[in-house]
């Protein structure tokens, strides 16, 4: 579990689930320089721990991981209440409607598809932390 923090401490945290590394410090290097604080994971059942522990503002949630792929992941924490407010956004090279339709049945907020831009991304992270945090736009 890798932990980087803004210097604002309030500003939203994201749990970044991924196992790609290239990936992840594509996404935390967007997310940071946005003003975002970021935590790393590399598969599904980190994820569940960190939600627990962190209390992210939004998870960005990969689906092929290893130990818990990212749609299980996904249905255990909306099944619990201390992570079930927790939004979630697939992130995943599965670009096909039955994925994007079983990951929004899992519980996720949104679905982005592989290769993601940086602009994409943080329109989709602003929308579902809301424009209230106070992060750069």
């Amino acid at each position: 579990m890798t932990t980087t923090k803004n210097s604002s401490a309030e500003a939203p945290l994201v749990l970044i689930v991924e196992d790609s590394a290239t990936e992840t410090h594509v996404y935390k290097t967007t997310l940071q320089a946005a003003g975002y604080r970021t935590l790393a994971v590399a598969d599904g059942a980190m994820a569940l721990q960190a939600a627990r522990k962190f209390s992210p503002d939004i998870i960005l949630m990969d689906v092929v991981m290893p130990k818990v792929n990212g749609f299980k992941a996904t249905r255990d924490l909306r099944r619990h209440p201390e992570t079930s407010h927790i939004a979630v956004v697939m992130v995943s090279s599965k670009g096909g409607a039955s994925d994007r339709a079983w990951g929004m049945r899992q519980g996720a907020r949104d679905y982005l598809v592989k290769p993601v831009s940086s602009k994409g991304l943080l329109r989709c992270v602003r929308q579902h932390v809301g424009a209230s945090a106070g992060v750069g736009a």
